[in-house]
């Protein structure tokens, strides 16, 4: 027994050696030994007509010469002009299955023979291991989106496109801006609340510009083994560079790019350490540019946000009254529908672009499912509750909310241009002031910002002889900035007997305030006004009402 186990250990021993030593043997025959070129590169071999035929495989074009095969991205290049100039050759890969076929079914009964004897984990292990390797080269595992979005097909955000004019300019046509040594932002940053169409926007500007998009969840650089993520970085940097010109976007980048130190994780750091490292690693003028998006930008690593790397940020908000409309214009145009759009759009206050999305086709199938030819309102009013399952209960609001979140957010807007709190827009669900990023800061732009988080609950309770639950955040900041007044001032502030000197301030900036919103009360319900209209307002546009008067 001994001995027969002795003999059938060797032979399958042996049987395994020539199988790997076939695999190995094909994969050197069968491997693509062709070089990986640019588009510039073909445009250069064509030009000097070296190119004998051009075989297509899949995604890749293989331009032969008469001594060396190159292989270029097929949309990376105009091939319609190329394949109208050279002979084609389709590769079925035939001859290679026919080979392998085979051969595998050999080895496989061989293996399922030895394996009922005994179970060898190991030699799986290692195809395994050699099948992922083979299948993680950068130019395989990485590949390029042609983009069909247009401009026209994302609604709304003006500001937005505006901003990724230049960009797309520059792909199409960077060698103006070289010419000129101008530099553009190696990479952009949108910054959103999700559903507001960061993908949708990056998938645009690669569509206007005709140029591969490449594609990436941050969660998909998350890997077990420690530097797999690293690898997947400098692999589709690799890929982008040779298909220059071209865009990269990395969405939820927070997922690997949040600050380092604390508890740290050795792979999401090791991962972050290469995309820093690759961002750095190449000039504006290879045509790459990088867009990624998060709605967590206070969580981002700082090294990310330094200019060089991601240092233009493009905020997208929820879509304003106006933006609304073309939105629901752009999706209803291919329904059949009797609906005022404009009183659709005053229904979906705090909605951002998928939820409209979501809420047309919702109307959609219920008029469908009521055997209707049109949409009508009552389908739109039957399904709102169904699409704003899980929203916050301030972005539901009645026509009377809207009035009393108008007044309130009306007045934040007039007091902080009279104290010049800069902010870039306040609407009735949103707001987004300017950060204090100064080292210095002095005790009365302090106590004006507090006066701003003031300011609405005064309003309101002037019109309206109440204090309402949207103010409560703003009270919370109010006090913050009070305690820190008296944190980093110490008792500058003289306090009265009953009155400490955080309560004195508050006391003090709410009198103040009210006084000022008394002498302007015009313009706090011109502002009131445009809110309720149009639902968003610049701080430009809050001067330009307090220059009528004065």
């Amino acid at each position: 027994m001994t001995k027969i186990g002795f003999n059938f250990k060797k032979m399958k021993a042996i049987a395994l050696f020539f199988g790997v030593l076939v695999i190995l043997l094909l994969f050197s025959i069968f491997r693509d030994t062709s070089k990986l070129i640019t588009r510039n590169q073909a445009d250069s071999l064509d030009a000097n007509n070296s190119i004998r035929k051009i075989v297509v495989d899949g995604d890749y074009l293989y331009l032969k010469t008469q001594n060396e095969s190159f292989k270029v991205y097929k949309d990376a290049i105009d091939y319609p002009r190329f394949f109208a100039k050279y002979p084609i050759e389709i590769n079925e890969k035939n001859t290679f299955y026919a080979w392998v076929a085979p051969i595998f079914i050999l080895f496989g009964a061989i293996l399922y023979i030895a394996s009922r004897r005994q179970k060898m984990p190991s030699i799986f292990s290692s195809i395994n291991k050699f099948s992922q390797d083979k299948n993680n080269t950068a130019d395989e595992s990485i590949r390029a989106i042609s983009s069909s979005v247009r401009f026209k097909d994302v609604a709304g955000i003006k500001d937005v496109k505006e901003e990724l004019e230049e960009i797309i300019d520059f792909l199409k046509l960077p060698q103006k801006y070289t010419d000129f040594d101008i530099r553009l932002p190696k990479g952009v940053l949108l910054v959103g609340p999700p559903g507001v169409g960061k993908t949708m926007i990056a998938k645009a500007v690669a569509g206007e510009a005709g140029v591969p998009f490449f594609y990436q969840s941050g969660a998909s650089f998350v890997h077990m083994y420690v530097g797999m993520g690293a690898k997947r970085v400098s692999s589709l940097f690799q890929v982008a560079k040779q298909n220059a010109p071209s865009i990269i976007f990395i969405d939820e980048i927070d997922a690997i790019g949040k600050s380092r130190g604390g508890r740290q994780n050795d792979e999401r750091e090791a991962t972050l350490n290469q995309l820093l490292t690759e961002m750095d690693g190449f000039e504006e003028s290879t045509g790459v540019i990088v867009m990624a998006a998060t709605n967590k930008i206070d969580v981002l690593d700082e090294a990310l946000l330094r200019a060089g790397r991601f240092d233009r940020r493009i905020f997208v908000s929820l879509p304003d009254m106006q933006e609304r409309i073309h939105t629901l214009e752009l999706y209803l145009s291919k329904k059949s529908h009797n609906v005022n759009i404009s009183e659709i759009a005053k229904m979906s206050v705090g909605f951002n672009f998928a939820s409209l999305a979501t809420w047309v086709n919702e109307a959609a199938m219920h008029a469908l499912k009521n055997r209707k030819r049109i949409i009508e309102f009552s389908d739109f009013e039957a399904v709102k509750d169904k699409v704003m399952v899980g929203k916050k209960r301030l972005l539901t609001l009645d026509e009377n909310e809207r009035e009393i979140q108008a007044t309130y957010q009306g007045a934040k807007a007039l007091v902080a241009t009279w104290y010049d709190i800069g902010f870039e827009k306040i609407g009735i669900a949103t707001e987004r002031f300017e950060e204090f990023d100064y080292t210095i800061l002095a005790k009365s732009k302090l106590i004006n910002r507090i006066k701003v988080d003031l300011a609405g609950t005064i309003a309101t309770q002037k019109k309206y002889k109440e204090i309402f639950t949207n103010s409560s955040k703003d009270i919370v900041h109010a006090k913050e900035l009070a305690q820190k007044i008296v944190n980093d001032f110490d008792l500058m502030l003289e306090a009265t007997e009953d009155i400490n000197v955080k309560e004195q301030i508050l006391q003090t900036a709410f009198e103040e305030t009210g006084l000022l919103l008394d002498k302007l009360d015009n313009i706090c319900s011109m502002i009131s006004d445009y809110l309720l209209k149009y639902e968003t307002i610049t701080q430009e546009q809050a001067r330009e009402m307090l220059r009528e008067i004065f």
